[in-house]
């Protein structure tokens, strides 16, 4: 099981802004990358890292993308953003069974559901969504699949009060399950790939059991 330290950013404010946040992030270096393949038909490989840490009122991700083909089709919250350029974050706050899956495509739009499983999952209000906070590099402008050699950026803020289920005051010294995954279910090279390795016979993210951990220091 791979496991992984969060730091918290030395950054002002409850809700600093995300220029400053993925400046931060950068300086933590090359990033962590998300390189199992679990699934061998599914055999291409983007180039995927991501660094991640903390502040007082939210988790912060920014994820650095290197792939042949880019879609982004879905511009309206809760849409099915795994079909477009997509990266996930799926995260159990609690020893509950409850996790929390945050699907974003590469403008942006975002996608979250909570439950105990991929039949199980619920949306969450559009209202609660609409307060993470994120920005890409290729803009918010939907588009068709284009091909060449694209290297795009997301940074994202996701506040606490995300976790509906959950009262999170604050995240220091927290050990929570969690696994990061980068998608594309309906570009031309279809991909599934994953940071903490999951053992099924098709994909399926859906796998709080094959989630790593994080600890947040």
């Amino acid at each position: 099981m791979r496991t992984l330290k969060v730091n918290q950013l030395n950054i002002q404010g409850d809700y600093p802004d995300l220029e400053e946040i993925s400046a931060k992030l950068d300086e933590l270096g090359e990033g962590h990358s998300i390189d199992n393949i679990p699934w061998r038909k599914f055999s291409y490989a983007p180039d995927i890292k991501f660094n991640i840490a903390y502040g007082n009122m939210e988790i912060y991700l920014k994820y650095y993308v290197k792939e042949n083909y880019i879609l982004a089709e879905k511009s309206r919250t809760n849409e099915m953003v795994c079909e477009d350029s997509c990266v996930e974050f799926f995260i159990s706050p609690e020893n509950d069974g409850v996790y929390y899956n945050f699907e974003f495509n590469c403008i942006g739009t975002c996608l979250v559901k909570k439950g105990i499983s991929r039949a199980g999952g619920q949306f969450i209000d559009p209202v609660v969504v609409q307060k993470i906070r994120r920005e890409s590099s290729l803009g918010s402008t939907p588009f068709i699949e284009k091909k060449g050699d694209f290297f795009w950026e997301i940074t994202i803020a996701i506040p606490m009060t995300s976790f509906i289920d959950h009262d999170i005051q604050d995240l220091k010294g927290k050990r929570m399950r969690a696994n990061f995954y980068k998608c594309g279910d309906k570009l031309t090279e279809m991909h599934f790939l994953v940071w903490n390795k999951i053992n099924t016979k098709e994909p399926d993210f859906h796998r709080p059991e094959c989630f790593g951990e994080i600890e947040f220091i």
